[in-house]
């Protein structure tokens, strides 16, 4: 493994075991050099997920002396990656579940459990709803997803409890599950992705799959139908693949150009209207994904353009629109890499360096970053995609035969193994986040 870039074969193997790190050189800075053991800054960190709690926790790494901040609202963060595991049932809710006692006791990260209410840029100061303000040197945003309901036609944020979208991890999750549970045998649950851009590009398509998985075992004269703005998804082939071999017609998905548009939704009857109204979808559990947007205190601040989303430096993470601003994860353009729980995690590692580099005068590291993302059509059966982004031309673009995806002409073997990947991938990633 000594060329640049690693084989398909070896970057899943060292996905899974959590060894990527360090064989693309993603550690990020040589041994602590004096100037950063007496680096004394301030360093706000607002988002306490994949992106934010990965650069506290490498900020730290590179320079101990350093007081990061993390305000995050919640004192358990759920992940929505591996969520539609507990759909599925083969993964219990509980343990999608991570706290901030390890950044707090290992790594020394002052963790403030509220919500961040005001950015004030000007004077350098993050407002918490039920703290003093909280000021900073340097700032980075990791505020996530928020839903652009303004875009959604006879559904607001208050119908989540009846059509759950279960695109943010905890509760909403839960409420999705339980519907699915009380739904009777013979029934149908509609899924309806958004469009582009949005968070974990195949993630619906694997739900449909999990649902209909569950729904095998307990309810099969159950349908799962998809209601799809778009007429191509990530993995699509594969996902066909194994809808196909796994469920036969219990799953139907239908595009775009074919209907599949969700025009209007009536919650109290649960139904999806498409094709200009025409057609009328009843369903027991309606799964709605709304469109989505940067998190509302981005937006706020003027981080965001008219997209909703944050323009960056794609080299540095730095805000084009706010000086000393660094916006990361999902809420950020970040070119080719797609909005994933692995890429914020490999963002939060490259803006970490960033700024002890800029604080110190040091040359800042410039490594790759990376991406795998483990879709499960069953727990025994899992394909991926995996790629390596170089900062190329202005961009972030991906690197011509890096990565790639699992080959269609594989059999259940095969797809077994990549199956078992998929957990260990998991439990390496948070750890690798929230220590």
């Amino acid at each position: 493994m000594s060329q640049r870039y690693l084989s398909r074969r070896d970057f899943l193997r060292l996905g899974a075991s959590g060894a990527t790190v360090a064989a693309l050189g993603l550690a990020g800075f040589p041994a602590l050099s004096l100037a950063r053991s007496r680096l004394d800054a301030r360093i706000v960190i607002v988002g306490g997920g994949s992106a934010g709690a990965t650069t506290a926790r490498y900020l730290k790494q590179h320079a101990p002396n350093l007081r990061v901040t993390l305000v995050e609202p919640n004192e358990t963060y759920y992940t929505c990656y591996a969520g539609n595991w507990y759909l599925g049932g083969f993964r219990e809710l509980d343990t999608l579940g991570h706290g901030y006692d390890r950044l707090r006791e290992e790594y020394d990260i002052e963790v403030v459990h509220d919500r961040a209410e005001e950015l004030d840029l000007a004077g350098k100061r993050v407002i918490p709803r039920d703290h003093h303000p909280i000021e900073y040197d340097r700032l980075v945003v990791a505020p996530g997803i928020d839903f652009a309901w303004d875009r959604v036609e006879g559904m607001g944020p208050e119908d989540t409890e009846q059509i759950p979208h279960a695109w943010e991890g905890g509760r909403p999750f839960r409420i999705l599950r339980e519907q699915i549970e009380a739904m009777d045998d013979g029934g149908t649950v509609i899924v309806c992705p958004p469009k582009e851009p949005y968070r974990c590009p195949p993630g619906p398509y694997e739900r449909m799959a999990l649902i209909a998985h569950y729904l095998k075992k307990h309810k099969p004269r159950t349908k799962v139908l998809g209601l799809d703005p778009k007429d191509s998804f990530s993995k699509q082939a594969l996902f066909k693949q194994g809808w196909e071999e796994l469920y036969g017609d219990m799953i139907e998905w239908v595009p775009g150009s074919q209907g599949g548009a969700p025009d209007r939704l009536s919650v109290s009857d649960r139904k999806v209207l498409t094709d200009g109204g025409d057609q009328v979808h009843s369903a027991d559990v309606i799964n709605f994904i709304p469109p989505q947007q940067a998190g509302a205190i981005a937006r706020q601040a003027d981080l965001s353009d008219d997209s909703g989303w944050c323009p960056v430096d794609q080299e540095t993470f730095r805000s084009q629109r706010h000086d000393g601003v660094y916006v990361i994860g999902d809420a950020a353009v970040a070119g080719d890499m797609p909005k994933s729980a692995h890429t914020a995690n490999n963002q939060g590692k490259l803006v970490a360096a960033t700024i002890v580099g800029e604080l110190t005068g040091e040359p800042t590291p410039h490594f790759p970053t990376v991406n795998t993302c483990y879709s499960l059509v069953a727990p025994d059966w899992a394909f991926t995609i995996a790629a390596v982004f170089e900062h190329r031309g202005g961009e972030i673009r991906e690197v011509e035969g890096s990565g790639g995806l699992s080959p269609e002409d594989e059999g259940q073997a095969f797809r077994e193994i990549e199956a078992l990947y998929a957990p260990g991938w998991y439990e390496s990633i948070t750890r690798d986040i929230f220590g």
